[in-house]
């Protein structure tokens, strides 16, 4: 008995090919390649002619037959903590913007503060050949350090700096980022601080803050009260939680550092609805310098973490490193950059 079934298409057929693209501008198969593998290469008016047919044709580059033949294809994987959080948007968008322009993409994926997802995540990724591999931090599991060590591609760790680790650094010391909160509390004359945890288990760069806090206050002979809201609450609901309970205290705080903007926001709204005053009653500090932090009432004071910076950062450090751009130096594996305090009303 026949199969009734009509015959399958072969997936190419029809398929717009570089050869089109190159008929219809007029140049080599070679150069239409090289617009997409080294744009830098082509001149800006034939990028532009290159680019229309392109986009008159339909054209899709075939990437993954391109990563066969070069073993590595013109994919950057990056894992990153919280891809909706505010705080890391600069940096994806910084990163992928340079990227770009040379004529590669990000890949992107979340590991929720889990040592386990991130593994997962790097574990998939390196099975892809991507060009580099970008992780956050140095909180890894043991999985994710063995991948790490054995991998030949190039490895970036952001929003944070360890020297002493092999992978590229490019970020800050989330230590010195406490101690800056800290002291800018203890400048304003507050003595009774108080920091919240995130409430997103397993953000380790927020305890780091808080050492750095705690060890400030101790050289002044004060002690860091320490707050941890219920595991896995909403940033919003944590921060009210947070300032609910300790303004319960017999010796309340004089001043909260939170772990970062979304819950000392949290914060600030319940402290309205408590008829609190703030700064008057209780200063509230957070950590990020999100969008909305110049728009509260009052406004937030806050740490402004160089995301953009980061992202722009690491991306140079990948391509100089894959040698898309001519560096006579060494590749810098050190990239140090600077937070910025951010003092306003709520202080």
């Amino acid at each position: 008995m026949s199969d009734p079934s009509p015959p399958r298409k072969r997936r190419t057929a029809g398929r717009i090919t570089l050869n089109d693209v190159a008929r219809q501008v007029g140049v080599s198969a070679l150069t239409v390649s090289r617009f997409f593998n080294h744009p830098e290469r082509v001149s800006e008016e034939l990028r532009q002619r290159i680019g229309e047919a392109v986009s008159a044709l339909g054209y899709v580059p075939n990437l993954v037959a391109g990563s066969l033949a070069s073993a590595r294809s013109r994919i950057v994987g990056m894992v990153i903590p919280n891809i909706s959080g505010p705080i890391f948007a600069s940096t994806i968008q910084g990163f992928s913007d340079t990227l770009a322009r040379h004529g590669y993409q990000l890949l992107l994926a979340s590991s929720y503060f889990s040592p386990e997802q991130e593994e997962s995540a790097v574990r998939a990724f390196l099975g892809w050949s991507p060009a580099a591999l970008v992780v956050t931090s140095h909180f890894h599991s043991e999985g994710t350090e063995k991948l790490l060590a054995e991998t030949d591609i190039p490895v970036v760790e952001i929003w944070d700096y360890q020297p002493e680790r092999a992978p590229i650094q490019v970020g800050f010391l989330h230590y010195d980022a406490g101690v800056m909160a800290a002291r800018h509390l203890l400048e304003r004359g507050y003595r009774r601080i108080a920091f919240v945890q995130n409430s997103a288990a397993g953000d380790f760069s927020a305890l780091d803050r808080r050492d750095g806090c705690a060890a400030t206050l101790r050289d002044a002979g004060l002690e860091l009260w320490n707050f941890a809201p219920s595991a896995g609450s909403a940033p919003f609901e944590a921060g009210r939680e947070a300032m609910e309970r300790l303004m319960q205290e017999t010796h309340r705080p004089d001043a909260i550092l939170f772990a970062n903007d979304n819950l000392a926001a949290g914060g600030l709204l319940a402290a309205q609805r408590m008829g609190l005053r703030i700064p008057g009653d209780c200063a509230v500090m957070g950590f990020g310098d999100y969008a909305f932090a110049e728009m509260l009432l009052p406004s937030l004071s806050t740490i402004r973490p160089p995301s953009l910076g980061i992202g722009e950062t690491a991306a140079l450090r990948v391509l100089e490193s894959l040698g898309v751009i001519a560096t006579e130096a060494p590749v810098q594996r050190l990239n140090r950059l600077e937070c910025q305090l951010v003092e306003r009303e709520s202080t």
